[in-house]
């Protein structure tokens, strides 16, 4: 019988070295998700009023916000849409831009929410887990004071979505109140998103 020989293939040193390299890009190019798609999402599909829209210091404002909540892990909280003024942040000094969903964004609602009070809000209890998304639908009237211009030049007025704990305490005049504690972005994984109001002059001058 004749014997068949078997011819060896051996890759050389360079060809092994670049497959090295390739696979090794094509697992660069994998990577890490966006934070967007590893942190729970809150969005704000549509809003009223918009950004930019000036508002008269001292006038009522009517919010309505028609949020989405996409789910990256199981969070039980309230879903809160608010709006804030400060005396000691400035929109110079944040980040905010409701069209994009970064952790800078949420350290800025982070900033404003630890040195800001409320004008008015509402709020939803909500519960979720990965990949689910919800929709939910906050309207309410923010009372800005008169004082609010005079105090900080029109700048400080924020309309931000952000989801915290709540606790129910009893008033003194019987009636029961919310107390939403605002969640650490970084802490809980939840983007928050917002924008600043442009505030005019009581009666609507600039």
């Amino acid at each position: 019988m004749k014997a068949v020989r078997i011819k060896k293939y051996v890759m050389a040193p360079v060809l092994r070295v670049a497959v090295v390299v390739l696979l090794l890009a094509g697992i660069g190019c994998l990577g890490e998700p966006e934070i967007d798609e590893r942190w729970t999402l809150l969005e704000m599909q549509s809003v009223s009023p918009q950004p930019g829209q000036a508002q008269a210091a001292g006038s009522p404002i009517n919010v309505s916000v028609s949020s989405r909540i996409t789910y990256r892990q199981i969070l039980t909280g309230f879903l809160v849409a608010e709006v804030r003024y400060s005396d000691s942040v400035s929109p110079a000094e944040v980040t905010l831009d409701h069209g994009a969903h970064t952790a800078e964004v949420a350290q800025s609602i982070d900033r404003i929410l630890a040195n800001s009070v409320t004008a008015g809000r509402a709020t939803k209890a909500v519960t979720g887990f990965d990949h689910l998304m919800r929709d939910v639908r906050l309207s309410f009237t923010a009372q800005i004071p008169p004082e609010m211009f005079d105090a900080v030049g029109g700048d400080g007025l924020y309309l931000v979505l952000y989801m915290g704990s709540g606790d129910e305490v009893r008033l003194q005049d019987g009636r029961d109140s919310l107390v939403v504690t605002p969640f650490v972005s970084g802490q809980h994984e939840v983007l928050f998103t917002g924008f600043a109001l442009d505030i005019t002059q009581p009666g609507g001058g600039s």
